[in-house]
Formats: C-alpha cells, structure tokens, sequence
C-alpha cells in the first residue's frame, strides 16, 4: 500500500483527525455519564420482549475522568458490513488507536469480508504497520466488507465460538441500518448465553437515513454528496457552456433522498424530484413526467433547452400507481414464470396484462420497451423484481420526451444525457468533516468495548458546533428500533430516517427551487478541500446544519 500512494495520499497520510475534549487523554481517562432508561420509537412490548438482556439501557455520555481507571489489554474484533462508505479506514484507526490507548498489548483482529470472516473465523491482526498504511484513505480495502446476514442461530453459535477461541472482550460491527440491527440481535444472544464479549456497532452509511436525535449523520454522507456534488457542478459548467443539452442524473439513495436533496443544495439544479414528497402527494408516474415536461417546455420558451435534473435512485418505489405495479408484476411473474418464459418482451407485456388490474396494465403499456424488458429480468432471492436494474434517468427522458412531442405548442429542442452517479462516491477519501467524524466513533467505540457496553451505538453529537464542543457517547441500537414486515414475518429493524417534508433542509429546498428552474443559478462546489482555511476545509454538508439550526432557512 506505501509504495503506490499518490502525492495527494502521501500528504494525507499525515494528517491528524481531531477528537472531542472527552477523549484526548485516551479512553481510560473517560468518565462514563449515564442517562435515563431508553425504549423504542415504536412497538416497544415487541421490542422489549425480544431483547429481555439489553433494551432499556440508558443513554450514554463521555467526559474526562479526573483519574486514570486501570486498563489491561483487550482483544477486539471489528466487521466492516454492507456497501462502502468514506471513512472507514479512520473508524478502525479510532478503535486501534483508543484500545492501545489502555494498553500497547491490546489487539485488533479485522475479520475479512464482512460478517461472513466473523462467523468463519477468518481475520487478519491489523498492528501498526497495516494501519497506518490506511489511515485518512477511503474505501474498505484494509479488510474489505461483504454483505451476509447474522440472523439465524447456528450463525450466532459460530460467532460466539470465535469470540471465545480469539478472547474476545469485544466486537465493533460498522454498518448501516441493517447491519447495526444484526449487531443488536447479536449482542443480545451474547448475553443471553453467557459470553464475556460484547457487541457494539457504528453508523455507516451514505444514504443518510441512519439518524435520529442522538446519531447527527451516518459516517460517508458527507464525503460521498461532496464528490457527486463536485461532478454535478461540473456538467452544469457544460450545460451552461454548450448549451444544447439536457442531464438527467440519478444518484444513489434507494430508501430515501437525502443524497438528491443535498446534491441540490449544494448545486442548485433545474429539477430535482424527492421521492418522499412524490409518495406524499401521491403522485401518479405522469404526472411526474408532467412536471419534469413543464419545466423543460417552460425553459424552452425562454430560448433555454439545457438544462440539469436529479433524480434519486428509489424514486420509482414511491411513485403509488408504479409501487402497485411492481407489486402485481412480482405475483404475476411468480404464477406465471413458465407461461412467459422465452417470449420477447412485447409478447410478454400482452400476456402478463391479463394477470394484473387495469390500472396496472396502463401503467406497464405507458413504459418505454427497455423499461418494459429491465421490469422483466431475473428477480432477486426472495422473488421480487429488481428495481435496482431499472435505469430509472433513461426512463424519465424517454417518457419526457414523448409527453413533449404529444404537445402542439412545444418548438423547443430536446437532447438529453443520461449519468448515474453511484460508485464514484462511496470509496472516496475522505473530507476532513469525515476523518474527524469516523476518527471519533472509533475512538468512541472502543471506550464502549472497554467499559463492557453491550449492544450500544457509537454516538459523537453537536457536529455543527466545532470541534471543541463535540460531545461522544453511546446509545442503545434498541432505541431505534421498530417492528417491519418482511419476507412474511415480523422482523426488529432499525427504523430509517427518510426527507423529512417539514424539516429545514426540504423547506430550504422547497423555497428556491421555482427560481432554480428558471434560471441558471448553478453552484460549482468544487472538489473536496483537505487544506486551507477552517471554512474551506473543514465545512460540513447542508443538510446537517440546517437540521441543526446552524443555518436558518430563509
């Protein structure tokens, strides 16, 4: 890894992340500071009844002991779980630096792959050389992640059984929404079966829906928007030079929009559409295109036919009248495989409208053939179509540009490109707000490991604040926790936090994006700043400080 950084990574290799007050004497110079007994945001009987050992753990806060505690050296494991977020590398570091810390004895095993390297056993010993190598870099390559459930109890077995072989006096699981439930329920069997090691987790994920009162923002959000933001900017540079192109963008962000609406507060596009506000309205899939077709025609009429539109990857899954037809089209398909098998898709389309209702079948015949053919291919492991192949911006330009064509009045141009930014964002290196964040929940973690905090999350508040006024904790993964349906079976998961309509940032949004369609108001943010000026290097993204009252929507 030395040997092929580049000039920028050599530079960052140095740089130190920051840490709240609490913990910069290192962890065995931390108070903890408990709070009031917790419960879940909802179905709190269900909850509790299955979690008996940790629900209803108090909140946790961190501040500097007057003295040292005595410390012995820990062994502790760490999983990287799900897809990659910015900053885990620093995550790791944070839990290396804190255990060591307590003792220079301490060890870290790094399980490989994901869950599937702690239920098999298979890990590296992550020791000062490995670490360093991948300090303030993105990505997940030190011990890569992978994306298999801990969710039956054979699976538990085998993970206790490594935790015991390897001494483990804790395991710090760093994931999302999914990933931080399987670390609950596997704590929580811990405990129930005796084990000494205990289970904590961190919040990861670029979507941005892992957060609530205690948990500001999921680690990578802000990295990863940066990074699209810093690609939008640029093809807005482009429409407005060439000006002769329309760019319809998907971002990621399936379950929520948090990725498209701070995309779009930081470059201000024409049209951004926010999937929790098309649910809300309840907004058929023409209608969508009508809006989209309106701003395009009226910009148009202004002799303007560029312009930028952001769409959020799970957008089709919020439009009612095309959730219902995936959802007979999954039940369809499932009856029916063999009847459509080897048919092209118009012959597939025909038959399968027998077998839905008519508004469905309306819909199905609307879609473009490619559409029509990606809602038909393989489905995933539990039968359901696979959205996620739907390539949703090549969708939206096709039916925009036959809803133009079917009106007389419209004698503007319509050329359109289509991007999807994905990938590009997930492994970058991280921004400083970033390297500091993770930095600190690792650190924060393994103050957890060592003062046995069982089934916590690492919490670090008041990001908005600076620095100084940081403050870490912990929380129990129970608190966020609600009962879903899935596969036919009620499963404890930690409720997403999804764009809230009536909070700062879509008000902010709500507010300007008339004149952003209109006009070219475009923000160029830039690429990510490492050095320079706190305000330049050290700023983080909209969304959290307009949640945060840092800034006022006006």
């Amino acid at each position: 890894m030395a040997d092929n950084l580049s000039v920028l990574g050599k530079a960052r290799k140095a740089y130190q992340p920051k840490l709240p007050a609490a913990l910069r004497d290192g962890a065995l110079k931390v108070a903890l500071v408990k709070g009031k007994p917790t419960q879940s945001v909802r179905d709190q009987a269900k909850i509790k009844a299955l979690f008996p050992n940790t629900y209803g753990a108090p909140y946790i806060g961190m501040k500097k002991a007057a003295k040292a505690q005595a410390g012995k050296a820990l062994n502790v494991g760490v999983v990287l779980s799900g897809g990659q977020a910015p900053g885990g590398h620093n995550v790791i570091a944070g839990i290396f630096d804190g255990i060591k810390s307590i003792s220079k004895n301490s060890k870290l095993l790094g399980f490989l792959g994901g869950p599937s390297g702690l239920e098999n056993g298979k890990f590296i010993v992550i020791n000062e050389k490995i670490m360093d190598a991948y300090r303030n870099t993105g990505g997940f390559d030190i011990i890569q992640s992978g994306r298999t459930k801990l969710e039956t109890e054979e699976q538990f077995k085998k993970c206790m059984a490594v935790a015991k072989a390897q001494k483990l006096d804790a395991i710090v699981i760093i994931g999302g929404d999914d990933s931080n439930t399987n670390a609950a329920v596997l704590g929580e069997y811990f405990q129930a079966n005796g084990a000494t090691c205990v289970v904590c987790g961190c919040p990861k994920t670029i979507d941005g829906d892992l957060k609530n009162e205690y948990i500001e923002t999921s680690f990578g959000f802000d990295t990863a928007v940066k990074t699209y933001s810093e690609l939008i900017g640029n093809i807005m540079r482009d429409a407005n030079s060439a000006q002769k192109y329309w760019h319809f963008i998907k971002l990621m962000g399936r379950s929520a929009s948090h990725i498209a609406l701070e995309a779009a507060l930081q470059t201000h596009p024409n049209i951004c559409l926010i999937s929790e506000e098309v649910k809300a309205k309840k907004m058929k899939l023409k209608q969508v295109i009508k809006y989209v077709a309106d701003i395009v025609a009226a910009r148009a009429a202004d002799g303007k036919n560029f312009g930028v539109c952001l769409i959020p990857e799970g957008l089709l899954e919020f439009i009612p009248d095309v959730g219902v037809l995936i959802s007979e089209l999954s039940e369809a398909l499932a009856h029916h495989e063999k009847e459509v098998e080897g048919l092209d898709t118009a012959a597939k389309v025909e038959l399968l409208c027998k077998w839905i209702s008519k508004a469905s079948a309306e819909v199905l015949k609307s879609l473009p053939s490619t559409t029509q053919g990606q809602l038909m291919l393989d489905r995933d492991s539990h039968g359901n179509v696979q959205v996620s192949l739907i390539e949703t911006e090549k969708l939206i330009i096709e039916m925009v540009k036959k809803e133009l064509k079917s009106r007389k009045n419209f004698k503007g141009k319509f050329s359109a490109l289509n991007h999807f930014f994905g990938y590009e964002g997930r492994c970058a290196a991280p921004s400083n707000f970033d390297a500091d964040y993770c930095y600190s929940l690792g650190f924060t973690a393994s103050v957890l490991a060592f003062n046995k905090m069982n089934g916590y999350m690492s919490s670090v508040r008041d990001l908005t604040k600076g620095i100084e006024k940081w403050t870490a904790g912990g929380i129990p993964i129970t608190m966020m926790m609600n009962i879903e349906r899935r596969h036919g079976a009620d499963k404890p998961v930690i409720q997403k936090a999804l764009v809230e309509l009536d909070g700062a940032p879509f008000k902010f949004f709500a507010k300007n994006r008339e004149v952003w369609a209109k006009t070219e108001s475009y923000t160029y943010p830039g690429p990510i700043q490492y050095w320079g000026p706190s305000e330049v290097c050290d700023v983080t993204n909209f969304t959290i400080k307009l949640e945060r009252g840092a800034l006022k929507v006006k």
